[in-house]
């Protein structure tokens, strides 16, 4: 029973899904973070039946370049995009971490987090309409991943002050067997992506979670709900976005 209220914990907390309404208590938040990587792994589901559905109906590459570009917003309620608006606004005040800190709470969006957001889409359509294959198995391991990751932050870097429920979950859990644990995942999933042909996106993901890790310590002296969602976001595009351009490079070859 534990098992089952964690995982629609995840799902209530990182998913637009319709979940049952229970109580959250310590104990079914403290693995939630470990079944984050569920929610990426219906995402990647999804975006599956979608190119089989595009396919089966012959529309054109633009049809599923947008709904592979949109259906992940959709079905996080946008929560990650939030963040990573957010972080927007905050990187380009050039501010103090306090200030930067400040402007994530902040609820009004920015002239920067605008211009960030459009650029990500055009780009994120650009990528998935032009991505010349598509490893079904490789892309559900790229939203697991970033999941997995984002996850592994909350558990291993130092915590901003008043972040939310991010803290609430990281504090819920026993930290050391989490990170552990999604280490473990972690590594599995990178197993998983050779055989699937997505062993390039492995590159991309440790830059962006290094970049990630900067941004927690330095940046914004600790790390937010808002700093996971800008690596989530950051971390699918620049993998999906090596996968494209690898495939091209493996044709020009």
């Amino acid at each position: 029973m534990v098992v089952l209220q964690t995982i629609i914990v995840a799902f209530s907390m990182y998913s637009a899904l319709p979940m049952p309404q229970i109580e959250w208590t310590r104990e079914n938040m403290r693995w939630a973070l470990l079944a984050l990587p569920l929610v990426g792994a219906v995402i990647g589901g999804v975006c599956c039946l979608w190119v089989y559905l595009c396919g089966w109906l012959s529309l054109p590459l633009i049809a599923r370049g947008a709904g592979l570009t949109v259906l992940p917003i959709l079905l996080t309620g946008g929560i990650h995009m939030d963040g990573y608006a957010d972080v927007a606004d905050a990187q380009a005040s050039h501010a103090e971490p306090e200030k930067k800190r400040e402007i994530l709470k902040d609820p009004h969006l920015g002239a920067f987090a605008a211009i960030r957001i459009g650029v990500y889409l055009i780009v994120s359509l650009a990528v998935w309409t032009g991505l010349p294959g598509f490893r079904g198995w490789a892309i559900v391991c790229l939203f697991m991943l970033s999941r997995t990751l984002s996850a592994l932050s909350l558990a291993c870097f130092p915590l901003a002050e008043g972040s939310g429920l991010a803290r609430s979950f990281a504090e819920a859990a026993d930290r050391t067997r989490l990170r552990s644990a999604l280490i473990v995942l972690a590594v599995l999933l990178a197993i998983a992506l050779v055989p699937a042909g997505g062993a390039v996106m492995l590159l991309p993901a440790a830059l962006v979670f290094w970049r990630h890790h900067r941004m927690a310590t330095v940046d914004f002296a600790g790390l937010s709900g808002d700093l996971c969602g800008w690596f989530v976001q950051s971390a699918e595009l620049w993998m999906a976005f090596t996968l494209c351009l690898f495939e091209y490079l493996e044709k020009l070859i």
